[in-house]
């Protein structure tokens, strides 16, 4: 294992769909299935949990331009309704599903960079501690 690589930037190891550590191992293992680990430098992929985020945000995005494209068209040129169909749906989904590795990677790519990892709680005392909350266990004799 070779530990002499330059770690690329979170974005552009997401548009190339690579590790995020030496931006040369790929990070799927199947077109939206992560890689237990980078076959180069050996980092375990075992924190990336980027959940639903891809999907909302590619959704949204492509979404927003596609249908936004789509009206400025049907007022500028009035296709026929059998046009719009024709085009409107399978540009939906071709650049939903064109853009949803690099998102999802890009994203990977943030959490490791961020060091990203699951919320934890702060305190598991009382709501308002500080002198201002009022324990009603311990005015209850409980």
């Amino acid at each position: 294992m070779d530990a002499t690589f330059v770690q690329p930037t979170s974005l552009s190891a997401g548009l190339r769909c690579r590790c995020p550590r030496c931006g040369e191992g790929r990070l799927f293992s199947g077109f939206l299935r992560i890689a237990p680990s980078c076959e180069r430098c050996g980092l375990s992929f075992a924190f990336a949990d980027p959940a639903d985020g891809p999907a909302f945000f590619v959704m949204s995005g492509v979404g927003i331009a596609v249908i936004a494209l789509w009206a400025w068209a049907v007022v500028v040129f009035q296709p026929p309704l059998w046009a719009q169909f024709a085009t409107v749906f399978p540009a939906l989904i071709g650049l939903c599903l064109a853009t949803l590795r690099p998102m999802k990677a890009w994203l990977v790519a943030e959490q490791y960079v961020h060091k990203a990892e699951e919320g934890r709680w702060a305190s598991t005392g009382v709501h308002g501690e500080g002198g201002f909350a009022f324990d009603r266990r311990k005015a209850c004799g409980g």
